[in-house]
C-alpha cells in the first residue's frame, strides 16, 4: 500500500481530533505530505473517523489527482495542497471546527497573545482569513495569504487550519490554539485581557525552539510543547 505509514497516521490523528473535542462528526480533515514522492495523503470525505481505515485514506498529487484509493477525498484537498505548494517547511496540515476557534472565526476576530502558548504557532497573533465557500480555490488562496509564515490561521465563519513539519506538531498547534481561544473568550467575559507585546512574544518563540526533550527515536507523537 502506497504511503502506508502516513495513511495510518491520518487514521490515528483523525480519532484524536474527535476524542480531543477539536471537531464533531465527520467535519475537519488531516493531510500529510511526502516531499520525496511529491504526494499527500488526506482523510476521505464524510467517513466516520472511527470507521476509517488506512485503505480509506486517499493518496493524491498536488494537482488534485487521486493516485491511490477507492474513496473520495476531503472536499478541502485544495486547502491542504496549497500549503505544500507554497511552504517548504510544511509536511502536515490539520483543519478543525473546534468550538472556541470557530466562535472567533465566526466573528472574524483574530486570536491574540492572551497567553504565551500562542507562540507555538510561530506568531503573536493568529489572523482570520476572509470568507469563501468551503472546498473552493478562493478559500485556499485566502487562507494561505492570511497565514503568511505562521502555522495557524482562522477561516471566517468556518474553523481553523494549522500546519507543521510533522502531523504531531500540526495537531499540537491545533489543540493549543483551541486553548488560547477559550482563554481569550473567558478573559473577555471577565474584562479586557492584557495582551502580551510582540517583543515578549519574540522572546517566547525563541525559547520554544529549544523547549522539550531531545528525540532519540522517531517519536510520531511529537509532543514537544
Amino acid at each position: 500500500m502506497l504511503m502506508q505509514q502516513e495513511r495510518e497516521l491520518v487514521v490515528e490523528y483523525g480519532k484524536k481530533m474527535i476524542t480531543s473535542g477539536l471537531t464533531k462528526g465527520t467535519s475537519g480533515n488531516i493531510s500529510i505530505f511526502n516531499p520525496d514522492l511529491k504526494l499527500m495523503v488526506i482523510s476521505p470525505s464524510g467517513l466516520d473517523y472511527f470507521q476509517t481505515t488506512a485503505e480509506d485514506v486517499v493518496v493524491m498529487d498536488l494537482d488534485g489527482n487521486i493516485v491511490e484509493s477507492e474513496r473520495k477525498p476531503s472536499s478541502e484537498h485544495g486547502l491542504h495542497s496549497i500549503f505544500y505548494k507554497t511552504r517548504d517547511d510544511v509536511r502536515a496540515v490539520v483543519h478543525t471546527h473546534s468550538m472556541y476557534c470557530t466562535a472567533f472565526a465566526s466573528c472574524n476576530k483574530p486570536l491574540e497573545a492572551v497567553h504565551y502558548v500562542i507562540g507555538v504557532a510561530g506568531t503573536p497573533k493568529v489572523p482570520c482569513a476572509k470568507y469563501a465557500t468551503y472546498g473552493t480555490d478562493e478559500l485556499a488562496h485566502n487562507v494561505i495569504e492570511a497565514c503568511g509564515k505562521g502555522n495557524a490561521v482562522l477561516l471566517a465563519n468556518h474553523g481553523i487550519v494549522t500546519c507543521g513539519p510533522t502531523i504531531g506538531k500540526a495537531f499540537s498547534i491545533a489543540d493549543n490554539m483551541e486553548y488560547i481561544a477559550e482563554v481569550q473568550y473567558r478573559a473577555n467575559v471577565l474584562g479586557n485581557p492584557a495582551i502580551l507585546s510582540d517583543e515578549e512574544m519574540e522572546r517566547v518563540m525563541i525559547k520554544f525552539k529549544s523547549h522539550g526533550q531531545v528525540k532519540k527515536t522517531d517519536d510520531k507523537s511529537d509532543r514537544v510543547y
